[in-house]
């Protein structure tokens, strides 16, 4: 059966993980930042200038906390399209996101040809994921098996949400990966539906992380509200990975407090008391808390981190909508073959 992990705020702390005072201020920096560009983006969807976007509010500590395991430049990040703290943590700048939002020629996922919210970037080590569900999970089992293959000292992980379980692509990429022992860690961002389908309703199961026990590898069940934990349980995984020892399933129990997407009304399937209630183990709260008991911020600091980011994120969205659109006679560029 899969393990569970403590809460790492109120059991080992921050240097007991190896993290420093500073890795923790720049880690809650960016949840704050994927914050206001989760607000930014929906202001401008209701204003008519961002047609679909995917929003990020509530799975920031699992997404900052996992990804901080990770080594820029040696690693690989496999994100589904809730994962816009992941791409943050990953090196992409809040310009980066708007430029894809807008479907600008700059669009640094696909310049203005994909949807917004499907990531990537061959500088980063960020792999682009399709619109279908699951689809990056054997992307992800094929690039770990590679990186076996030529010896490299790298680790593959794919982000994904619970929907993402039920689909025969995730079922292939798991098991593929735990045959070979591969060096990918598989990171399930589980907010209890996958759309508008409850979780009861998808499997049989209480939790996605029994299900590793099938493939041969181990699972473990973290509280996603809690970057520490989140750390802490990807640090071990990656760590595992490195080794040689294979793959580990991490399940982060998290929740969206929007609608699974801009054309979504979440009032159909969920109560308004539901979101309140899981709005109460709001992660970027949570972590303020553990920061502030360590002396790190207090309320004046907190609202300065706020004030400081807010004004970075609305100087990047004005720069990206500045930004050339693609020209007419691109469209067709990367789509059929050119000649020489």
């Amino acid at each position: 059966m899969a393990t569970r992990t403590s809460d790492s705020s109120t059991g080992s702390g921050h240097s007991e993980l190896g993290l420093s005072d500073d890795d923790l201020l720049r880690m809650y920096r960016t949840m704050v930042m994927a914050r206001l560009c989760d607000e930014a983006q929906f202001r401008l969807n209701r204003q008519g200038r961002a047609p679909f976007v995917v929003p990020v509010s509530g799975h920031e500590g699992c997404q900052v906390g996992t990804a901080w395991a990770l080594e820029r430049g040696r690693d690989v990040f496999l994100p589904y399209y809730r994962d816009l703290a992941v791409c943050l943590v990953a090196g992409m700048t809040p310009r980066d996101v708007f430029l894809g939002v807008f479907g600008k020629a700059d669009d640094p996922s696909s310049g203005g040809r994909q949807m917004p919210a499907h990531w990537g970037s061959r500088r980063l080590n960020i792999i682009t994921g399709s619109s279908p569900i699951a689809t990056q999970i054997p992307h992800a089992s094929g690039v770990a098996y590679a990186m076996k293959y030529r010896g490299e000292d790298a680790v593959a992980v794919s982000w994904f949400g619970d929907g993402a379980t039920s689909e025969g692509d995730w079922h292939e990429g798991l098991n593929f990966s735990g045959i070979h022992k591969l060096p990918v860690v598989w990171v399930c961002e589980n907010n209890l539906y996958a759309i508008s389908v409850p979780l009861s309703k998808q499997m049989a199961v209480k939790d996605v992380a029994d299900r590793a026990e099938a493939y041969g590898f181990p699972g473990e069940v973290v509280d996603g509200s809690d970057v520490l934990a989140c750390y802490d349980a990807m640090r071990r995984a990656v760590d595992r990975a490195r080794s040689g020892e294979g793959p580990t399933l991490i399940e982060a129990k998290t929740y969206r407090f929007h609608p699974h997407t801009s054309d979504d009304d979440d009032r159909t399937y969920r109560t308004r008391e539901e979101v309140e209630e899981h709005r109460a183990r709001d992660p970027l709260v949570v972590f303020a808390a553990y920061l502030k008991e360590q002396g790190l911020l207090d309320d004046e600091g907190v609202e300065s981190i706020r004030a400081e980011t807010k004004d970075r994120v609305d100087q990047e969205v004005e720069a990206a909508w500045n930004a050339a659109d693609p020209e007419p006679e691109t469209a067709l560029r990367h789509v059929f073959a050119e000649a020489e």
